[in-house]
């Protein structure tokens, strides 16, 4: 939305320094065993050598939360669906759609006005373009590749589920104060798209979110106030709140479920922050910029895209430190990856392309034009059991 982008241009440049700890996460070493000591001189030789038995602890599921997607195994509902990357061009007004086995464009379709991101729905049944400007939907069938039809929602930037897939929320972003009657999240009943509960957020620019690891809350960034949101996914109520400070974008939790990853494109790196106290216990010096956020299929590594620099920096997730950082040129943006994970597609949102990049090597494999000002693209199919909306953000 125009109002939108206009906003952020002018608040890039002014917003202040992150408000958060550089202090490293805690560790504890186990204790002591306290049976543990000499052997009694009455006790046998035999005796003495035999181990106690002990209980061999369940070692948590590789993948941690996003365990289900790991293998990159689609579900049968839709492992025969021909492979697709799907990009919103939100000033063209139209997706574009591609074939990433050839890199040729095989489609093409308007929507309505800007569309931001494209959703799998919560069930992996349809897609969903948000037409921020046009306050619509328009839902996409995902065998033909064509829209099919649209749902009349206001203000659609972003699109989310709840983990029992219950409800749907549309996230509504207003980025200047003028508007903030506006800003906020609105909850809608999935299957009938019933408005629920509209719940305005008091800090302007409502962007990205992410849930819990139990899904009994979420973490909504606020891109023009600094700040991070706190909501009950059940009463759909504010229940905390963190400063983070910058222009908090993308967010991710880390697969563990114990932290929140938050893009800054501000802070020109990424915050920290611990799901449980809500404190920022960290942050990572990216590059200029930083936009968007990726998980490798494997779970160990965090790719964020610095928009302003043209570059994306790997993070560890096991040391939190950057293990490389590519020049990729354009102006990255949103990611997705293939099912096997050895393609990552990234939207240069001003540069009217995207890029195919090896995610090992950081190599760019193919660049295609698409429209104008590419964002939020989804690789079609994805593995998991279920949709938490975005781009395709799966569990």
């Amino acid at each position: 939305m125009f109002l939108r982008r206009a906003a952020l241009v002018a608040l890039v440049g002014i917003m202040g320094t992150a408000c958060s700890s550089t202090s490293p996460t805690p560790t504890s070493s186990a204790p002591a065993n306290p049976g543990a000591g000499t052997a009694s001189p009455t006790a046998s030789a035999s005796a003495a050598a035999t181990p106690t038995p002990q209980a061999t602890p369940t070692p948590p599921p590789v993948g941690g939360v996003y365990a289900a997607t790991v293998s990159g195994q689609l579900d049968p509902r839709i492992a025969s669906l021909p492979p697709r990357v799907y990009v919103p061009n939100e000033e063209s007004g139209d997706v574009t759609v591609i074939d990433p086995k050839t890199f040729k464009i095989v489609g093409r379709f308007a929507v309505s006005l800007n569309p931001e991101h494209i959703t799998p729905d919560w069930d992996l049944s349809r897609l969903y373009v948000n037409n921020m400007g046009g306050s619509k939907l328009t839902v996409v069938n995902q065998d033909t590749a064509k829209p099919i039809g649209t749902i009349n929602v206001p203000y659609p930037y972003n699109l989310y589920f709840t983990v029992d897939g219950s409800k749907a929320i549309v996230v509504d972003d207003f980025m200047t104060a003028q508007y903030i009657d506006n800003n906020g999240l609105a909850f809608y009943d999935r299957k009938t798209w019933k408005l629920l509960k509209f719940l305005k957020i008091p800090y302007t620019g409502v962007d990205h979110m992410d849930m819990s690891a139990d899904g009994s809350f979420l973490l909504a960034t606020c891109e023009t106030s600094g700040m991070a949101v706190k909501v009950d996914t059940r009463t759909m109520a504010i229940t905390g709140s963190v400063r983070v400070g910058g222009l908090p974008l993308a967010i991710r939790l880390s697969p563990d479920g114990r932290f929140f990853y938050i893009a800054n494109q501000g802070e020109s790196g990424v915050n920290v922050v611990d799901a449980k106290t809500l404190k920022v216990v960290r942050f990572i010096h990216t590059d200029t910029g930083a936009h968007g956020l990726g998980i490798s299929r494997d779970t160990t590594k965090l790719y964020v895209t610095n928009r302003t620099a043209g570059t994306i920096s790997v993070i560890d997730f096991a040391t939190n430190k950057v293990i490389a950082n590519w020049k990729v040129g354009g102006s990255p943006d949103m990611v997705a990856f293939s099912p096997d994970g050895r393609q990552m597609w990234v939207s240069n949102r001003y540069n009217g392309t995207v890029d195919v990049i090896d995610p090992q090597t950081g190599r760019i494999i193919k660049t295609i034009a698409t429209g104008a000002n590419p964002h939020g693209l989804i690789y079609w199919p994805q593995p998991g059991r279920f949709s938490l909306g975005h781009n395709g953000d799966m569990r």
